[in-house]
């Protein structure tokens, strides 16, 4: 699969990415609020995604 940039997907590439199913929308829009990701730690900052950021540096960039 190739990467997704956490920083200029649509919430529906987001959701295409299996690990993310369901968390496109709340990536978007905590990136809009809070500006561009520059760290996968940050994605644990989302609602929902707590505990759920481990292992997917090979399928996100930034």
């Amino acid at each position: 699969m190739t990467q997704v940039n956490v920083n200029t997907a649509t919430a529906e590439e987001l959701d295409a990415v299996p690990e993310l199913k369901g968390h496109g929308f709340e990536i978007v829009r905590y990136r809009d609020g809070r500006g561009k990701f520059t760290a996968l730690r940050q994605l644990e900052e989302v609602p929902g995604m707590a505990g759920n950021a481990a292992g997917l540096d090979d399928l996100l960039t930034f």
